[in-house]
């Protein structure tokens, strides 16, 4: 692996964890070149709703390159794109009953980001976007000026403006009303909190360390946005596309945001893609104000389709996600009952989970001990105190209770190691 150190730049991070060179995936499953298999509790961050190689979606993909179709349009009108604008609309939307025009803004989820943060400002005439404590929204400058991280922060080497964080649901544990601050200083003209155009909020917070608002208090911030005539924007774009259950994250809340931000698993392929979506009064872009080069992928769009036709034309893929999530839950459960002293808790919704340790310095040690049992996962939470679980919506019952055996194993080699 020589030549990785020696050429690529010392910013990579996910593969210092995992120091193997994987070559073939299928479903939950990757494989390295020494031909070791591992299950994938991963799914690239989050990209890989339904696994690797999904063969429908494969088939789809290979037969419309075969076909010499549009591979790169730009935003020109196309066939794949129209298709998937209908089918985007019958399966999602219109069932759901939302009004969403969509915009294209680019290949990733900070891309979506972007739009939807220059969209509100734009629309509304006002700088300000509230975010929340350990939030994450992307690594560019105006997505990291909406992100609680220090670490990542520090890293755009520049002052981040335009941006307040409040707290999260929770973050101060009880101890203070929710929106108690943020609703004070709306009302206050003294308060030196300029009216935001907007506020944006993942329902679970993903790269935060899995903490979950409950539909209280995603009700709640919906109604402060309504009565300050503020924006909502729900980044969707790794709890989307079924990730907690339902096809959007918020829905179990009942609430309707005006923008959503969705992109990883929306290709359903691990191909590039992304999307925001916006109310249709809200669509006040001037022909080709925002725009980029590989905002038209048309494999993805192929794909996508397929995804939405084979996994959403029903409420199946709902169901199941739900049910495994009671699975995991359940063992994890278990796990922290049997390591009380090294586990604070156990946090999720659907297929995203996270066992929080009490000794930050732990988590990794879990993860390093459940790669070298054959299984995917990464950390997450300010301080990477959280074991983070992402497996594939369609991994299977007997596949789950195989990586949940491992990370219970692995708990166990680790506290056994800190007690030597």
């Amino acid at each position: 692996m020589e030549v990785f150190a020696h050429l690529e730049s010392e910013v990579r991070g996910y593969c210092r964890g995992w120091p193997t060179v994987f070559t073939t995936a299928r479903g939950s499953q990757m494989t390295d070149e020494n031909g070791k298999t591992y299950l994938d509790f991963f799914a690239g961050a989050g990209t890989l709703n339904y696994g690797h190689n999904n063969p429908e979606l494969k088939r789809r993909l290979m037969d419309y390159l075969a076909s010499d179709s549009v591979v790169h349009g730009l935003d020109m009108y196309t066939a794949a794109k129209r298709t998937f604008l209908e089918r985007f609309n019958e399966v999602v939307l219109e069932p759901r009953g939302l009004d969403y025009k969509v915009q294209f803004p680019g290949p990733a989820g900070n891309h979506a980001v972007e739009a939807a943060l220059k969209l509100a400002r734009k629309a509304t005439g006002r700088e300000t976007v509230v975010s929340f404590t350990n939030a994450f929204h992307g690594m560019t400058l105006g997505a990291l000026a909406v992100t609680g991280n220090s670490m990542k922060r520090t890293g755009a080497g520049v002052p981040l403006g335009h941006g307040v964080a409040m707290p999260y649901d929770n973050y101060l544990d009880g101890r203070t009303p929710d929106f108690l601050l943020l609703d004070t200083m709306l009302d206050d003209s003294g308060s030196g909190l300029d009216k935001p155009a907007a506020v944006i909020v993942e329902t679970v917070q993903g790269e935060g360390g899995i903490n979950v608002a409950t539909s209280d208090w995603l009700r709640g911030l919906a109604d402060l946005c309504r009565r300050h005539d503020i924006l909502l924007i729900v980044d969707d774009v790794q709890m989307g596309c079924g990730r907690t259950g339902a096809f959007f994250s918020f829905e179990e809340a009942g609430i309707t945001p005006d923008i959503v931000c969705l992109s990883k698993s929306l290709s359903g392929y691990g191909l590039p893609f992304a999307i925001t979506l916006m109310r249709r009064d809200l669509d006040v872009w001037e022909p080709g104000e925002h725009n980029g080069t590989f905002r038209g992928f048309n494999p993805a769009f192929v794909t996508a389709t397929g995804a939405l036709e084979d996994y959403w034309s029903d409420a199946g893929m709902e169901k199941q996600t739900r049910t495994k999530g009671e699975q995991i839950q359940r063992a994890l459960e278990q796990i922290t009952l049997e390591n009380a002293a090294d586990i604070d808790g156990v946090r999720g919704r659907g297929m995203a989970w996270g066992l929080v340790m009490r000794d930050a310095e732990m988590a990794p040690r879990v993860c390093t001990a459940a790669f070298e049992r054959g299984l995917l996962m990464e950390t997450s939470g300010p301080e990477g105190e959280v074991v983070k679980l992402l497996p594939p919506l369609t991994t299977t019952e007997r596949e789950l209770d195989q990586g949940l055996e491992i990370i219970a194993d692995s708990v166990r080699a680790v506290r056994t190691a800190v007690i030597a």
